[in-house]
């Protein structure tokens, strides 16, 4: 159903779109749906307050999947415990590890000069996260674009080098990468327009909302510090368990040293970083979500929006939706861990020589990375739904399994390439902190890395965290973008009354935005 201008009803298809009176914006009264609240979540349109709980109501409060929330927590203090112990020996071991670039007597395994070399790599990927944003604030229309391009010939250059530096499991990654990219941008030039008449409205909420800028930059702040934290544990793992007759760390309290022990920590290090970093991200994403659908659903009508819609939505996050974020979080921490084993076992293999290996994890490599951003895409809309509807991550991931059925891969997903563009930001941020990295080892020399056999992992965990310090910084956006597709997928006759000349835009481009998911779907 739609609501024409005096909040009645009305039925088109999409083959006939309706008539517009453009330049208006007229008010409307909302009408809530509470079909759904005796199911414990509220309904499909938020009742009008001045209070965001009060807008988005749920009749009968719960904590969402909540043994999701216990398991985090326990992760939590698991990973807290581990880097008192190894903390403990970093420090104890100072003088052994040196308090600069060039003054450590460990030559054995990551010292003081990994932990600055990681700093560097957070400062630079918090700046260019920065830069990224405001770019897209800037210029929205050559922000998709340039994107693709950029990465390209930056994807192209990188390659080119690590070959002539005869680093050719970095070269080979690369060159992947970039003629993926390159498809990626020859395949989608027709849906650019669509999708950034998209970004530019996203980013007009984002004006409005100044709101949603500050809990990007709190986000990326409280990443960035964890980051701190996290790889100065990985150091210090290192420095506590590497099991090298000489090492000093292994007299310090906290058990003995070995090969297994240091695997195994390391593992659960990696998981722990990964799941608290995403837990970061989803929270962010849900309570931005709140303010868009607050945007969507309530700016223009005639009751007006509630106060401080970014705080209740924090809140709610926090609370109710928690468990639901750390369910979702769990998911994709497990595939980020299985990805970092195998790109580090990819890159050993091809520095060992063996090349037959290394392709075959290269193809592995691939294909844990497709699934990847098909679970991180799939979780992007599901938390939609969790904080619109303040439904449970299984209810959230099945109707957002309707949705994409509904209304098309091709109309939902393929024609809107902003996520894409983005992702190809994040990809264009790891390269140039991947190859500071290499840079880093190659002209200061560590001990350790004589023979060059921590090339692999320092370069892929630089990668690596600098990829998810931009993802949490992208967060405001991505969750503008797919929290604006979910509601014009339920409702677009609200968008239809409220923004004519935009709804009119996107008609142009996207004909099905038309055809409206319903009850019976």
């Amino acid at each position: 159903m739609s609501y024409n201008n005096e909040g009645g009803k009305t039925a088109y298809s999409p083959e006939q779109p309706p008539e517009y009176n453009a330049g208006s914006q007229d008010v409307y009264h909302v009408q809530p749906n509470l079909e759904n609240q005796n199911n414990g979540y509220y309904g499909e349109k938020p009742e009008p307050s001045a209070e965001f709980d009060q807008s988005f109501k749920i009749e009968k409060p719960k904590w969402n999947d909540w043994p999701f929330t216990v398991f985090f927590l326990l992760t939590v203090c698991g990973f807290v415990a581990v880097a008192g112990i190894t903390l403990n020996a970093l420090k104890k071991t100072y003088s052994f590890n040196g308090s600069s670039i060039y003054n450590s007597h460990n030559s054995f395994t990551l010292n003081t000069n990994t932990v600055i070399l990681f700093g560097f790599v957070i400062v630079v990927g918090v700046v260019l996260s920065f830069l990224v944003i405001l770019f897209a604030r800037l210029a929205p229309r050559i922000f998709i674009t340039s994107g693709l391009i950029l990465n390209i010939l930056l994807g192209l250059g990188t390659c080119i080098y690590y070959f002539v530096a005869h680093y050719y499991s970095a070269a080979i990654v690369f060159l992947v990468f970039t003629l993926f990219t390159a498809y990626c941008y020859w395949s989608a030039r027709s849906r650019i327009p669509f999708s950034a008449t998209v970004l530019e409205i996203t980013i007009d909420v984002m004006r409005r909302y100044p709101s949603t800028l500050f809990t990007s930059f709190i986000g990326i702040i409280v990443s960035g510090l964890f980051s701190v934290l996290f790889s100065t544990v990985i150091v210090a793992t290192y420095v506590k368990y590497d099991p090298e007759s000489n090492n000093e760390g292994c007299s310090v309290g906290g058990g003995s040293c070995s090969k297994s022990k240091l695997i195994g920590i390391l593992v659960f290090v990696f998981f722990a970083g990964y799941y608290i970093s995403e837990v970061i991200r989803n929270v962010i994403h849900v309570s931005i979500a709140g303010v868009y659908g607050t945007w969507y659903y309530l700016a223009n009508s005639d009751q007006g929006e509630p106060k401080h819609p970014c705080l209740g939505a924090l809140k709610r996050a926090l609370t109710y939706c928690f468990g639901s974020i750390c369910f979702g979080s769990l998911i994709v921490s497990i595939i980020q861990l299985i990805k970092g084993i195998i790109q580090v076992l990819k890159q050993d293999a091809f520095n060992a020589g063996d090349y037959c290996a290394g392709c075959g994890f290269l193809i592995l490599d691939f294909i844990i990375g497709i699934i990847d951003w098909l679970v991180r895409y799939f979780n992007h809309y599901a938390y939609c739904y969790v904080a619109l509807y303040g439904k449970p991550y299984l209810k959230a991931a099945r109707d957002t399994f309707d949705l994409i059925r509904f209304k098309g891969m091709d109309a939902l997903i393929n024609d809107c390439f902003i996520n894409t563009s983005l992702n190809f930001y994040t990809l264009f941020i790891s390269y140039v902190v991947a190859l500071l990295s290499y840079f880093y080892l190659k002209f200061t020399k560590p001990g350790y890395n004589s023979s060059g056999t921590f090339y692999a992992p320092v370069v892929a965990f630089s990668f690596l965290i600098s990829g998810q310090i931009n993802r949490i910084s992208l967060t405001v956006i991505q969750s503008g973008v797919s929290t604006f597709f979910v509601a014009l997928a339920k409702d677009p006759e609200i968008f239809q009354m409220t923004n004519r000349e935009r709804f009119d835009e996107i008609f142009r481009n996207y004909p099905q935005v038309m055809q409206k998911i319903t009850s019976d779907h």
